[in-house]
């Protein structure tokens, strides 16, 4: 089988379970010459639906967009699908923004967001068992019900307590109308209280857009707000605080998130990295479009990944409970 088959079997796996299509669906499939052969794949599963499908390439002479083009703002009205498959480029995620927020305006659209996505991606953390990591996924946020504090640990010197009271947990396996999602998916998350963030994040596995890392880089936060950066790799104590400084909120925290993706891997591409099962992740910027709450509006969105989280919930009547140990669920 060749590997356009194969993106083929996984992109109608996708849809499938995450979107749930039905003939009378009106797709857009926003993409690039970069992934065009991924925009292919899934627009030949719609299509197996009957669904209507429209497209909007973006030409490299385009790039980095930092505003919504009006020919592809002209193809959104009356779609009830939207897919962003494009090239990531850290200079555009404004851009990704402010796209995301127009698209959900429309409390019809059901949104799968790829920037980064590979053909790599579509064979392994695409093509998986959505169902298993659907349990998962509602056995973590069940017992994440109720919590007022995360305690988050790890044996490489992470030591942090979030709040996180009245702000849900949701999970990325299924979209529903005036949602999104991630593609590949796998993940529970949250935007914890921005004010009630203390301690220290190790980060040793990936950064957004900065990929794999050589050295952790070692986080400290009071109130919710990054106060300073740690590491033996001081160009990337440069990059990073260059990153976090582009706007008041930047430094702040807009998400806790865990991966729940058995074929994900760790490859530098945040997409895929924050999906690995048995790892953890912090952002820090907006977090304005979460469903239950998120008060953050940076502009930009910038994911930290670190390995083998130790997560204990503290609830409200007082009780605690560890939901994953060095990186295994135990529930």
């Amino acid at each position: 089988m060749n590997k356009q088959n194969e993106m083929l079997i996984a992109a109608s796996g996708a849809i499938e379970n995450i979107f749930k299509p039905i003939t009378s669906d009106k797709v857009l499939l926003l993409t690039d010459k970069h992934s065009i052969n991924i925009a292919h794949a899934f627009k030949d599963s719609f299509v197996k639906y009957e669904c209507v499908v429209d497209s909007f390439v973006i030409e490299d002479e385009m790039r980095p967009l930092k505003e919504i083009p009006s020919e592809l703002e002209k193809l959104l009205p009356g779609k009830t699908i939207v897919l962003n498959i494009i090239k990531a480029y850290s200079e555009e995620i404004p851009f990704r923004i402010k796209w995301i927020f127009k698209v959900e305006e429309n409390k019809q659209i059901r949104m799968g967001h790829m920037p980064g996505i590979t053909e790599d991606m579509m064979l392994n953390s695409v093509n998986v068992d959505f169902g298993n990591m659907k349990s998962n996924a509602d056995l973590l946020i069940a017992s994440l019900k109720d919590a007022d504090l995360i305690h988050l640990t790890t044996n490489e010197g992470t030591d942090i307590i979030l709040g996180v009271k009245n702000r849900i947990f949701i999970d990325d396996v299924g979209v529903r109308q005036g949602e999104m999602c991630n593609l590949p998916c796998g993940e529970i998350y949250s935007a914890p209280l921005e004010t009630e963030a203390n301690g220290v994040v190790v980060f040793n596995a990936s950064i957004g857009d900065i990929g794999l890392l050589k050295d952790a880089l070692k986080v400290f936060i009071n109130e919710g707000k990054i106060t300073r950066f740690e590491s033996h790799d001081h160009e990337l104590v440069k990059r990073i605080s260059e990153l976090t400084n582009v706007d008041n909120d930047a430094k702040v925290i807009g998400e806790l998130g865990i991966g729940i993706n058995p074929g994900a891997r760790i490859t530098g591409n945040m997409l895929e990295d924050e999906k690995s099962l048995g790892t953890a992740h912090i952002a820090f910027g907006n977090n304005a479009d979460f469903p239950g709450g998120g008060k953050n509006n940076s502009q930009i969105h910038r994911d930290f990944l670190f390995y083998r989280p130790t997560i204990e919930a503290k609830y409200t009547n007082g009780l605690k409970k560890v939901l994953i140990k060095n990186g295994k669920i135990v529930l």
